[in-house]
């Protein structure tokens, strides 16, 4: 995982959010939408967190609370590419 931005940094997706996603992840998912595309993932964003939140995904075990923080900066913020 790449290191969490810096409190009043923006999130970035390339950056900060792809890289939180696995090729585990990603193959798991390619059913419905590619984890590495910004425009699959922001398009699904909300049901994306509702997950991360529940701790439903990813299928191996939640992430910890820093990746979900990041995530949901990162759509807060405005999900920059």
């Amino acid at each position: 995982m790449p290191d969490p931005p810096a409190d009043d940094a923006n999130v970035a997706f390339e950056s900060q959010v792809k890289p939180l996603f696995r090729e585990r992840d990603r193959s798991s998912m390619l059913f419905a939408f590619d984890l590495w595309s910004y425009d699959d993932v922001r398009q699904n964003s909300q049901s994306i967190m509702a997950r991360l939140r529940s701790a439903t995904m990813p299928c191996d075990g939640p992430w910890d609370s820093d990746q979900v923080e990041v995530f949901q900066r990162w759509i807060d913020g405005g999900m920059a590419p």
